[in-house]
């Protein structure tokens, strides 16, 4: 029988300790598996985030996208100065407004309900906190060069993807009396292409309908962003901007210059610090689940090299023996390895099954925390009553990130093997110590 054998046949020894030993074994395999899932899992979603950006940068008057809201509208003097930078192909600007039921003879699509009556306070009278109950919600007005846009950032509110119905695309260069209106809006006002509405004491002709996929989008108006400046008596106010910039290499440097020009009148961010924003709580879970493999792989040797360890003392006559019969340390660790090998691969199979099981739910479950506790927030409710806020992009990167699912492929299955042979080659390692301490002469004398 040659050394290959007989480490084979040794790992079936003992049942007791060879069931024990595939069991705790594959459970630290089946957990390294699962964080090398996890991290594979999570890296390939901070690569497709990361790679999503686009070149854009968001300007918006400091403060606007408080919980509140707030801020000073921009100007486009101002931001003439970022549209005249070096690398901005194109600056696409905003003006956001609400109108009531004084100002607009059109009638809301969307019902305020509990949430919209309890943000429509009227603040602290006296001493108790009253509500407006028969608050009606405000239709939202865009006047914006980018009428298409439904970015986060510029054109409109709610976000979505734009979707002509019927009728035709405004020029936002113009200043026409001419609207977009939002399906919903036109729905409950009876309104199609070529129909009129009032709204700031001015007669608007319908030239489009459109449809954004959500309610709050379709309940809103898209005009020329001159129209809405002369309209509301805001001339020249701005409270989003898009910058465009012609390469991606040179976002970084114009944010910053861009930040330099409007200083502490604007909140300036670009979309590779959204998504920078959105994947933190990712890279954090990245960091968990290499550290937890590490740590997996390191115990799994060390529970290997102790069983080893144990059973070279245990055989230390038959080792004698055999190097007495002219057996070599060489060929004795490596009946030994034989075994060892034996143990972690029987055991990696349960541990591949265990991952293969225990990776998605692990997975989601860090997700979760990290999310949970990371908290990124893209804006709130409320808000300034003038000022319609343009959420949806970070929005819609977090939304991403937590679809994270895990897949088992022959890689992994390839890696499991690897490491179970790895844990083996690592346990055994001190074995050979022992096994070259064993002196023949010595061990036929005490027995």
């Amino acid at each position: 029988m040659n050394w290959f054998t007989r480490g084979v046949r040794n790992a079936f020894r003992n049942a007791i300790r060879t069931t024990a030993l595939v069991v705790i074994i594959g459970l630290s395999i089946g957990l390294a598996l699962s964080m090398l899932i996890a991290y594979q899992a999570v890296s390939l979603k901070i690569n497709n985030v990361k790679s999503s950006v686009d070149n854009t940068i968001s300007i918006y008057p400091a403060g606007l996208r408080g919980f509140a809201g707030g801020g000073t509208p921009l100007t486009q003097n101002q931001l003439k100065s970022v549209s005249s930078q070096p690398h901005v192909t194109r600056l696409d600007e905003t003006l956001s407004d609400r109108l009531t039921s004084s100002e607009t003879n059109l009638q809301s699509s969307i019902t305020a309900g509990s949430l919209g009556r309890r943000f429509a306070g009227n603040g602290f009278a006296g001493t108790g906190f009253t509500r407006n109950f028969n608050f009606t919600p405000p239709v939202t007005v865009n006047g914006t060069t980018d009428p298409t846009n439904l970015g986060s950032s510029s054109a409109t509110t709610g976000g979505g993807s734009f979707t002509l119905m019927s009728g035709s695309v405004i020029n936002g260069s113009s200043d026409a009396d001419v609207a977009m209106v939002g399906s919903a809006l036109a729905t409950k006002n009876n309104l199609k292409v070529g129909s009129t509405f009032t709204a700031y004491n001015t007669t608007f002709t319908v030239s489009g309908i459109f449809s954004t996929g959500n309610k709050f989008g379709d309940n809103q108006l898209i005009m020329p962003l001159a129209t809405v400046q002369r309209l509301s008596g805001q001339t020249g106010d701005v409270t989003a901007a898009t910058a465009y910039i012609d390469s991606i290499s040179n976002l970084a440097s114009v944010t910053n210059k861009i930040k330099q020009i409007l200083g502490s009148s604007a909140d300036v961010t670009n979309s590779e610090q959204q998504a920078q924003t959105a994947v933190s709580s990712l890279q954090s879970i990245q960091t968990v689940s290499l550290y937890s493999l590490i740590g997996a792989v390191i115990a799994g040797a060390a529970i290997v090299l102790m069983s080893m360890v144990m059973i070279v003392r245990e055989r230390r006559r038959e080792i004698g023996i055999i190097k007495a019969m002219g057996s070599s340390n060489l060929r004795l660790f490596g009946q030994f390895m034989a075994e060892a090998v034996t143990l972690t691969l029987i055991a990696s199979v349960a541990g591949i099954i265990i991952g293969g099981i225990t990776s998605n739910s692990i997975t989601k479950i860090l997700v979760s925390n990290s999310s949970t506790s990371s908290n990124v927030r893209s804006g709130g409710p409320g808000g300034g009553f003038r000022f319609a806020r343009h959420f949806g992009g970070l929005a819609a990167i977090r939304g991403d990130i937590t679809g994270i699912h895990t897949a088992v492929g022959y890689g992994i299955i390839g890696y499991g093997l690897l490491a179970a042979v790895a844990i083996a080659i690592i346990g055994t390692a001190a074995a050979t110590y022992f096994i070259a301490q064993v002196r023949p002469a010595e061990v036929m004398r005490v027995e």
